[in-house]
């Protein structure tokens, strides 16, 4: 099975320009806590409550002044559509994420995937595996 096969397509994309509070207002009515940041189908990073809250809220920033583009993650983890779900897993495991934008063979975002959208795709080992390695750096924090 591929990543094609589980990712949803119903992604939350801003803008670099979009507000940190526009944002979070974004999350909170979708009940997320992950965005993608780009242009129309261009990946440019991504932004989770935990980039607000130790990028913005613990510097005392003013996230009606601050900008996603300003404290967004743009080290662009992803995976494509034509991955093994095993595979991927295995790497969210190793890079500690617990979501991964899927991208296409023209490298244009297509959809998203979370840890508990492949868990439901594994044998209860590597599902232990994956979810071990994901959580690891809540343990340690």
């Amino acid at each position: 099975m591929n990543i094609k096969d589980i990712m949803s397509t119903d992604t939350q994309l801003v803008s670099r320009d979009t507000s940190v509070a526009a944002a979070a207002e974004s999350m909170s009515r979708a009940g997320v806590g992950f965005l993608l940041v780009g242009d129309d189908d261009q990946l440019r990073g991504t932004l989770t409550d935990r980039d607000i809250v130790l990028r913005v809220v613990a510097n005392h920033k003013n996230p009606e002044h601050t900008t996603v583009g300003e404290i967004l993650t743009d080290q662009l983890l992803y995976c494509r559509t034509d991955q093994p779900v095993e595979e991927v897993a295995r790497n969210m495991s190793q890079q500690q994420v617990r979501r991964m934008p899927v991208l296409n063979a023209d490298k244009r975002l297509v959809g998203v995937v979370s840890i508990g959208d492949i868990a439901q795709h594994l044998t209860a080992d590597l599902a232990g595996e994956v979810l071990q390695g994901v959580t690891a750096e809540f343990a340690a924090a």
